[in-house]
């Protein structure tokens, strides 16, 4: 086996793993080259790191079909978008291809688990993510970089992903693209224009760097609550699943499981019922399921001061239009 074909292994699946180069070291000599001296520290500093790093990462793809059984049971108002992935990585498996999957947005409505599953999806495929909030924005710049002449300039999140992570396709998921907000002289969706079509996004040149990078392998998850707002060439970029809030069945599945894997994460959790009663899992299915965690720690917390191994109703937190939030998080 040579370096160019790479077993790493995961939980749950072996994925195969070639080694390709995200960017040429020539490039990156010439714009080192040209920086002038004892000036553009920050950017001499990142050429500095791509040579040190090396071009090559990691391009990852299942070895057969990987086990998504349980991800249907954990989210179980993702089928369709489940069903899809699924198709996609058949095609690639037993093939030279490289692992492709279609740009997706997720719409739906808060706390239906959007962001969570894009999590999951990049843990299934095992290579890796970046996260960039849409709603969070403070400056247009945030997935291309911006030019090494502004004050406090740095490459783009694509970039350091690339640069700074292993994987030439990890997962980028794109957090509330409908919330993009910025000044009308630049668009902070635009550099998607290019890096959602896989034959420009091959040679995407961060403003900061200055330097292509081959980010035609990202994996794109872009999540929403209204396309309304999303600009028209985009959405034609992408696949739309609507994603439906749970139905009670499905919530109170999640709510098991969630109840599960927090009692099993803690040492204190051997310490309660391996299951919750019925009325208390009824009780949880009317919470979105971003709200499960929070409502099951508060419970774990409340039962546990009042000495017992089991949780009640009285112990889960009120439900409904609320201000502050339950309980602590995880």
């Amino acid at each position: 086996m040579s370096s160019h074909d790479l077993v790493p292994a995961r939980s749950g699946h072996i994925p195969i793993a070639h080694m390709r180069a995200v960017y040429r070291v020539t490039d990156v000599e010439r714009r080192l080259d040209k920086l002038p001296p004892k000036e553009h520290e920050h950017l001499r500093s990142t050429y500095e790191r791509m040579l040190e790093r090396g071009p090559e990462r990691f391009q990852v793809k299942p070895s057969a079909l990987p086990v998504m059984e349980a991800l249907y049971d954990e989210l179980p108002n993702f089928t369709e978008v489940l069903d899809d992935v699924k198709r996609q990585l058949a095609l690639c498996q037993d093939s030279r291809d490289a692992l492709e999957l279609t740009p997706m947005l997720l719409l739906g409505p808060p706390g239906v688990g959007k962001t969570h599953f894009a999590k999951r999806l990049s843990q299934l495929l095992g290579t890796g993510m970046g996260f960039v909030a849409m709603s969070s924005l403070t400056a247009g710049w945030v997935l291309s970089g911006a030019s090494s002449q502004w004050k406090g300039a740095r490459p783009g999140k694509v970039f350091e992903t690339l640069v700074d992570g292993q994987y030439a396709n990890p997962v980028m998921v794109v957090d509330e693209i409908d919330k993009a907000s910025g000044e009308s002289t630049y668009d902070p969706l635009g550099a998607l224009y290019s890096l959602l079509e896989h034959d420009t996004a091959g040679s995407f040149t961060d403003e900061f760097a200055e330097v292509p990078i081959d980010a035609s392998q990202v994996i794109w998850v872009a999540t929403a609550n209204d396309e309304r707002a999303i600009p028209e060439p985009i959405l034609n970029r992408m696949n739309v699943y609507t994603v439906p809030a749970p139905d009670r069945d499905a919530a109170r599945k999640i709510a098991l499981r969630l109840y599960q894997s927090i009692r099993a994460e803690h040492d204190w959790g051997s310490r309660f019922d391996p299951e919750p009663s019925e009325a208390v899992l009824e009780r949880m299915s009317t919470l979105a399921p971003r709200e499960m965690r929070r409502a099951w720690m508060t419970a774990f917390g409340n039962a546990k001061l009042d000495s017992r191994d089991q949780i009640e109703e009285k112990d889960l937190p009120e439900t409904g239009p609320r201000k502050q939030a339950i309980g602590f998080v995880h």
